[in-house]
């Protein structure tokens, strides 16, 4: 996908497949991460920094929440966003959206002692 710039393999386990680009928090360079987004709603980009259960966040999660503007490209087009994390109203009316995209999420959550966060991007 990173090589046909998001053309070729646009999705993955039935999502939008994206590639996200963050700062990091300590280095200050740009990093690349592929991940799925199993909400889109018109120009809103939902991530889940599941990291598959594990008890730790994952890097491009750590990065965005000192350095909230992100790019995102989805389809071969590149967006300029903010991320942000979910509050935990908006968590709980996303969650079946989320599971209902892709059932593995609810045994993640089942994995982990720690809260997975839920990001919400919006463009800047």
């Amino acid at each position: 996908m990173h090589a046909s710039r998001g053309r070729i393999g646009g999705s993955a386990f039935g999502m939008p497949a994206v590639e996200l680009f963050t700062v990091g928090r300590t280095s200050g360079r740009t990093h690349s991460t592929m991940l799925t987004a199993p909400v889109v709603d018109g120009t809103t980009v939902v991530l889940v920094a599941s990291k598959g259960g594990d008890d730790r966040d994952p890097d491009w999660y750590r990065n965005i929440t000192v350095h909230p503007d992100v790019e995102l490209v989805m389809r071969g087009v590149r967006h300029s966003m903010t991320a942000r994390s979910a509050t935990p109203e908006e968590k709980v009316e996303l969650r079946p959206r989320i599971e209902m995209s892709y059932k593995p999420y609810a045994s993640y959550r089942r994995r982990t002692t720690r809260d997975i966060p839920i990001v919400i991007c919006t463009p800047r």
